[in-house]
């Protein structure tokens, strides 16, 4: 097989690209199908126009089934995707990125999808789409899914549909954070709602601040809603968060200058969960917040951690110097940038 695409590359030099486009399409119309062709467009970042011709190929040779509805595979459709899976990640070298990085940052798994988010905004939905992929492969019965805010879970967000799973009965959202003040859309509770809403489940959301007092916080664990909140976050079985940069996500905080010169005194690159930590994974301050604790992230729970971009390499090798075993979900950009870091 290797030899084989080898010759096809000096043949037909932009095969692989073909072959990954026709892919990417193929997955995609795999998970939100049915899908018009304007939203599928969007997700991919693919102009309608080079869409439609890609997506007739594709229909010709019996892989997409068109309906008023939108698109949906066909049975050798999903067979194709099941098929091409592996051999996508060999071609283009990600599947060994991915276990490169697996023993770098010691983390029991690493999804890596093409691309540098930090130049292309489309390999967000890349990232977002594979984040669904494994959270519905990870689903149990009675799933308690804490959710935080970022973009990156935005697009994850976006990308969300109906479980497949019908089974699974009783799959219920949280929000493991409170607001941070900044673009509603980012933020933890509305990323919350939109997921449950359109994997048709059940939410709880977490109407405080993200940064507190001491007086205001403790005044405020004793509302009965938050009581809720920190019930179901104790009983969550899967987490998923970004990883921010520790300035960037100070900044977007309103943090006092205080702070910023703390960060920047104590060398500070990475963030999550309000906790800021240096370039050794050492915790250098935390917020005062309600919510998911970065030390229930070591209890038996499925953590889903997701961030890319070459901008985050230093946070995501930070952060997992002494992180918790997660499913690491990141792009091609990050992933070589953390590499050349060690």
């Amino acid at each position: 097989m290797e030899r084989l695409l080898d010759m096809q590359k000096k043949l037909i030099p932009d095969v692989l690209d073909v072959m990954s486009t026709r892919y990417r399409i193929l997955q995609s119309v795999h998970f939100l199908q049915p899908i018009g062709r304007r939203t599928l467009s969007v997700n991919l970042g693919i102009t309608e126009r080079v869409l439609r011709g890609e997506v007739t190929f594709l229909s010709q040779q019996g892989l997409i089934h068109m309906s008023k509805n939108g698109m949906s595979l066909t049975s050798e459709g999903e067979k194709m995707v099941l098929s091409l899976e592996d051999v996508m990640k060999d071609v283009s070298g990600l599947k060994h990125l991915e276990k490169q990085l697996e023993t770098v940052l010691d983390v029991p798994s690493v999804v890596i999808v093409p691309g540098d988010s930090d130049h292309n905004p489309e390999v967000k939905n890349e990232m977002g789409l594979a984040c669904v992929q494994e959270m519905e492969r990870c689903l149990k019965p009675e799933s308690i899914i804490a959710v935080t805010g970022g973009t990156t879970l935005a697009a994850a967000a976006e990308i969300m549909h109906p479980l497949k799973k019908k089974a699974l009965e009783n799959v219920q959202f949280v929000s493991a954070r409170g607001g941070l003040g900044e673009q509603v859309e980012n933020q933890a509770n509305t990323i919350c709602a939109k997921m449950a809403e359109k994997a048709e489940a059940s939410y709880h959301l977490l109407h405080v601040p993200d940064q507190l007092s001491e007086e205001s916080y403790l005044t405020l664990i004793e509302e009965p809603s938050v009581q809720k909140s920190n019930q179901l976050l104790q009983s969550a079985t899967m987490i998923i968060h970004g990883i921010g940069d520790a300035k960037t996500m100070a900044l977007r905080r309103n943090s006092s200058q205080a702070l910023l010169n703390k960060i920047d005194h104590e060398h500070a690159v990475a963030e999550a969960f309000g906790y800021y930590f240096d370039q050794d994974g050492r915790v250098v301050h935390k917020v005062k917040t309600i919510g998911m604790q970065l030390e229930s992230l070591y209890d038996n729970r499925t953590v889903i951690a997701i961030a890319g971009g070459r901008s985050k390499a230093r946070a995501i090798q930070a952060y997992f110097k002494k992180g918790p075993d997660s499913i690491l979900i990141t792009d091609e950009g990050a992933a070589e940038e953390i590499l050349s870091l060690i």
